[in-house]
Order: C-alpha cells, then sequence, then structure tokens
C-alpha cells in the first residue's frame, strides 16, 4: 500500500472545480482548499505503478497548474 501526499495548484477561481475533478479519481481526497488555489490530497494506491499513474492523471486534470509531491510512504501487505 503506497500513501503519498500532493500540493496541487490551480487558479483561485477554479479551485472548487479542480477539487471536485481530483476527487473522482480513484483513491485521492482533498484535504483543504487555500484562498490563493492551493489543494492538499492524498493519494492511496495498492503500489508505485499506480501512485505513479494517479500523480500522471492529477497533472492532466483541467484546471491544474501545478502538483509537487510533498511525502510517500509505502509498505507491504504482509
Amino acid at each position: 500500500m503506497n500513501i503519498s501526499s500532493a500540493l496541487v495548484h490551480a487558479h483561485p477561481t477554479n479551485a472548487a472545480s479542480v477539487s471536485q475533478r481530483l476527487t473522482a479519481l480513484p483513491g485521492v481526497e482533498v484535504h483543504g482548499i487555500s484562498p490563493e488555489g492551493k489543494l492538499i490530497v492524498t493519494i492511496e494506491s495498492d503500489d508505485d505503478d499506480s501512485t505513479l499513474a494517479t500523480y500522471t492523471r492529477i497533472g492532466q486534470v483541467e484546471g491544474v497548474l501545478a502538483a509537487a509531491m510533498i511525502y510517500n510512504h509505502s509498505e507491504s501487505e504482509t
């Protein structure tokens, strides 16, 4: 299981709609939005490849200006 956090930047006027688009992605939760359009996001996935694919999708979401991984933790389920 992988757990990651990211800071996603959107234009402040688009932040709410970007948040809705992000939460539609599997394993993605938005925990907060700043007035400047920065979103605090966590991602839960099964493995590194899934996490990377989710980061790629986040970068392609309409309205996302930038995304940066802040933290990543991976551990075996066994």
